[in-house]
């Protein structure tokens, strides 16, 4: 079999066209340019030129920024981008000068990201808050070594971040260094995230044992926001339970889950509030019954300000789980702990990049895709979709792009097509 490179405007991702098509729909471009980072006029690539290139890397499964080099010929992104793609060595520098010469951009790709999930957040929000390490290989500003269990001793650092509970949706989010505590500015992050958020009500918030303290809870309840949040199972909450006898049975089955309510003043707090503390115990079938001892229990304790019954906060605060597979996602998907540069402010410009590639994904699966698909990672969306051969053919005044004719879900990808020529 003889072999050539001599097949011309061709493209390895032509399912993407209808994510392009998409973006344009959207006037996602118009958006981009209405940033204020204005670069010289004799300039080869508009700065929104670049940003859109980052977002479709992203998008399409770039990892770090050399990967990009792959698209930087393809033919169908050079046409998306109006006749020709950057040169990946160019993305760290943008990246670099973009810190350093434009302060107030991250506080802009945040407004921007709120115009972008503005159509997709439900009348009433739930807030959850979450913190994530993300591990770095060499000495890139900003990074210290703290709390890491996938690699202790190593550098890293600790985004805070913020999603809506209902939408899958990224809210907001803050790159810090790897030795601060959770709860480090985590009142400043919740401020900052209702500015953005504007007159949008929130309803309940849900956070884990690393938040608290009374500045904190002072927050939520100064607006009249529902939350839950764990508590820690400190030796001085220990012997207050201990103390209370008459424990309310929800769940006899295969687990016994009792629970009981409350109010509890932590030496911090300037005021008791009212807690949730919920065992569990598992029982076995067997021929005899089992005497359960007091050693076979599991306690949570959970702060709260709703007046709900206790299942029912226990069970409210466990569907805050799901934010593990979103940040997942955003990590396995769109490599947010894939750390691009070796400046602390660049790299945080990346990181809200890459959220809103991560919000532009959800908002399109929402928008275009059928029921069955919007559950789709990314990365299995690519695979279905994205990945396939295709090329650009001009004939008669008229541009047409070829995709493979085996293409397995061509069927359905056309169905999404018309969706997107659909949109207003």
């Amino acid at each position: 079999m003889k072999t050539e490179f001599s097949l011309q405007n061709a493209t390895s991702v032509g399912g993407s066209k209808i994510f392009l098509e998409y973006l344009e729909r959207i006037k996602f471009t118009d958006a981009l340019r209405g940033l204020n980072c204005m670069k010289q006029s004799n300039s080869l690539f508009a700065l929104h030129r670049i940003l859109l290139y980052l977002i479709i890397g992203w998008i399409l499964g770039c990892e770090r920024l050399f990967h990009f080099r792959q698209y930087q010929h393809d033919s169908l992104i050079r046409r998306f981008l109006g006749g020709r793609c950057p040169h990946h060595s160019l993305l760290y520098k943008e990246l670099d000068r973009l810190s350093k010469t434009r302060p107030t951009l991250p506080l802009e790709l945040k407004k921007l990201n709120q115009q972008v999930i503005a159509p997709c957040l439900p009348s009433e929000l739930i807030l959850d808050l979450d913190s994530t390490v993300e591990t770095v290989y060499g000495n890139q500003q900003g990074a210290e070594v703290g709390a890491n269990s996938h690699k202790p001793g190593r550098k890293s650092y600790h985004p805070l971040l913020a999603f809506e509970g209902q939408s899958r949706l990224c809210l907001n989010a803050v790159l810090r260094a790897g030795n601060v505590h959770s709860s480090r500015n985590a009142d400043t992050f919740v401020a900052e995230t209702f500015d953005l958020l504007g007159d949008r009500p929130i309803k309940y918030a849900r956070f884990d044992k690393g938040f608290g303290g009374e500045d904190f809870y002072q927050l939520w309840e100064s607006r009249k926001i529902g939350y839950v949040g764990r508590l820690k199972w400190t030796q001085r909450l220990q012997n207050e339970v201990k103390l209370c006898r008459y424990w309310k049975r929800f769940v006899d089955e295969d687990w016994i889950i009792e629970g009981i309510t409350m109010i509890y003043k932590a030496t911090s707090w300037k005021k008791a509030r009212r807690i949730v503390v919920i065992r569990k115990a598992q029982q076995f079938d067997e021929d005899q019954k089992q005497m359960i001892l007091e050693t076979d229990w599991q306690y949570e304790a959970i702060v709260t300000n709703l007046e709900w019954e206790p299942i029912d906060i226990w069970r409210f605060y466990n569907q805050r789980a799901c934010m593990e597979n979103y940040i997942k996602e955003a990590k396995r998907g769109f490599s947010i702990n894939r750390i691009a540069t070796g400046n602390f402010a660049a790299n945080e410009l990346d990181l809200l990049m890459k959220l809103l590639a991560y919000n532009l994904y959800e908002r399109f699966k929402k928008d275009c895709c059928e029921p069955i698909y919007q559950g789709y990672t990314i990365s299995r969306f690519r695979l279905e979709f994205f990945h396939c051969a295709a090329t650009i053919i001009q004939h008669s005044r008229q541009v047409v792009l070829k995709l493979a004719k085996d293409f397995a879900n061509r069927f359905a990808w056309k169905r999404i097509a018309t969706r997107v020529a659909l949109l207003e």
